[in-house]
């Protein structure tokens, strides 16, 4: 996945989840950013941010934060958007018959849906933002819809669907992702109960340039 566009920046600070500021050549500016999530180990004043301008008519914001550079130096894309553009090329590398995206399954949307032959197969992707002592911790804020759809494919499973989990690591250096159940204990039994049900929980790990997300 590639910006067509990209621009260095420095974080000022962030007034609210959706929108940030930063300055850019001397001047500052106000950006719109692509993760609602808090990011609050990430996004500190003085640290470098890089800025997509999507050029969409009408927009209030001329950028879109998409990558910041975190104190010990590892680049993260925080683009919410990326993890399923991500996967979607992944998917497309391998030989399914069939994928589909945002499927609806019981009362859920799951990501995607993919055939082989007669297998069926159901996906659910995270993105990864939350990185400790090299290790890739989500969610970095409770999140509910997370639990219902790990519970949603516990239930595909059992009903024979090939059903599986990807976190998408959306840093380099990290090659785990574990529950952060000081944030959320309910998502971390939830991903327990899906492992013991055996639903497959992937992790697929990243390059991360300044315009670029690309699954290894």
């Amino acid at each position: 996945m590639k910006y067509e566009n990209i621009t260095r920046a420095i974080f000022i600070k962030r007034p609210n989840r959706f929108i940030a500021q930063v300055e850019i050549d001397g001047k500052t500016e106000t950006v719109h950013v692509k993760n609602t999530g808090r990011c609050k180990e990430l996004l500190i004043p003085g640290c470098e941010v890089w800025l997509t301008a999507p050029g969409t008519k009408d927009r209030k914001t001329t950028y879109d934060l998409v990558a910041v550079r975190k104190e010990n130096g590892i680049l993260f894309n925080i683009d919410s958007q990326a993890p399923n553009k991500v996967v979607r090329e992944w998917l497309e590398s391998a030989d399914y018959d069939l994928i589909k995206p945002e499927y609806t399954y019981g009362s859920s949307r799951i990501d995607f849906y993919m055939e082989k032959g007669e297998e069926k197969y159901l996906m659910e992707v995270k993105g990864c933002t939350l990185e400790v002592d090299g290790i890739g911790y989500f969610p970095d804020a409770p999140t509910e819809r997370g639990v219902k759809h790990i519970r949603e494919l516990i239930k595909a499973k059992a009903e024979g669907y090939n059903a599986s989990l990807t976190f998408v690591i959306q840093m380099d250096g990290v090659t785990e992702v574990r529950p952060n159940i000081d944030t959320h204990p309910e998502f971390g039994q939830a991903l327990e109960d899906a492992k013991k049900a055996g639903v497959e929980i992937i992790f697929l790990q990243c390059d991360v340039t300044p315009d670029t997300l690309i699954w290894k």
